[in-house]
């Protein structure tokens, strides 16, 4: 259970201003977030714990990067409290913070962990159909630079993803996976997590190739959960927070925390898999054989041949 962590990062961020000791201190000393502000309105937390086998310690296990991609997690002065766009950022700090805390009582994690976020508690409110949009007062791609580490080897990107009415059910869905402008299988490996967590038939989100194309270019995005895969050759997954209904970004009291403790439970779950090297995001033989036939398509991501980043798992 993650009730805990959820709610402690609830309570911190939930804040005109952020207390950054208090988000630090929350965490084990080894672990604990580094934080830089880039302007006055955003803060930027990078957490990474290295595994017993992962690259920080020289061994050969693969890291896994966990994104809580959030535009804001606030919309003050127009809207008091957190908004609904808060709920990656909650998702990867709590998640975060419960391996923290299970490594620092014993618990082994293979692989090293890299988790990324940032918090914009004043974002803007942008019209967009159906719903607005939440744009954050930190430049779309310099939030990416900084969320995606080159040492990311695959990369979760947890976001909600309620303001559309193509998954009308709530809950935690998964995206089928984005690898160098391709968007390849939903990987069997994350349904059967997801399924496990959940008890229930896995959800998946759809998506069009106008979503894994950057924000730049004025196209239709259900939203900038697949952003990430703009700038890495790395694999890429969405983990969507749901719902029923269409709800703005930029909704207040709108976050439900048994869905966040869902998706915690899942980044938890998936971690310690892909740490020992039990979870794939794609099948490497398959696609090598896809660009065999239909070549590159790096174009989609606005970065032609030359983003960095792994191949591997």
């Amino acid at each position: 259970m993650i009730w805990a962590e959820v709610i402690e990062i609830s309570k911190f961020i939930d804040s005109p201003q952020i207390d950054r000791k208090a988000v630090q201190a929350a965490f084990p000393p080894q672990f604990q977030p580094k934080i830089t502000s880039p302007t006055s309105d955003v803060d930027l937390v990078k957490i990474t714990i290295p595994g017993s086998r992962g690259r920080i310690r020289g061994g050969k296990q693969s890291t896994l990067g966990i994104i809580g991609r959030s535009e804001g997690i606030g919309a003050r002065p127009k809207v008091n409290g957190l908004i609904s766009d808060s709920d990656g950022a909650i998702v990867a700090l709590a998640a975060a913070l419960k391996i923290s805390r299970m490594i620092e009582k014993g618990e082994n994690i293979a692989g090293d962990l890299i988790f990324t976020t940032h918090l914009c508690p004043r974002a803007k409110i942008k019209e967009h159909d159906p719903v607005p949009f939440v744009i954050s007062k930190l430049d779309m791609e310099k939030a990416i630079s900084f969320e995606v580490d080159p040492a990311m080897e695959a990369i979760l990107s947890i976001d909600a993803t309620k303001g559309n009415r193509i998954l009308n059910q709530r809950g935690v869905a998964i995206t089928p996976t984005l690898k160098e402008g391709y968007l390849l299988r939903v990987s069997e490996d994350l349904l059967d997590i997801l399924e496990t967590i959940t008890g229930k038939p896995p959800l998946v989100l759809p998506l069009t190739t106008q979503d894994i194309t950057p924000y730049s270019n004025g196209l239709y995005h259900i939203n900038s959960i697949m952003q990430p895969g703009t700038t890495t050759s790395s694999p890429v997954v969405g983990v969507a927070i749901t719902s029923e209904t269409a709800i703005p970004g930029c909704a207040a009291h709108s976050t439900n925390l048994s869905d966040l403790e869902t998706a915690a439970r899942f980044v938890v779950a998936t971690a310690q898999k892909f740490a020992q090297g039990n979870c794939s995001f794609y099948d490497p033989e398959e696609f090598n054989l896809i660009q065999k036939l239909y070549g590159p398509l790096n174009h989609l991501t606005g970065k032609e041949n030359n983003i960095p980043g792994s191949t591997s798992n």
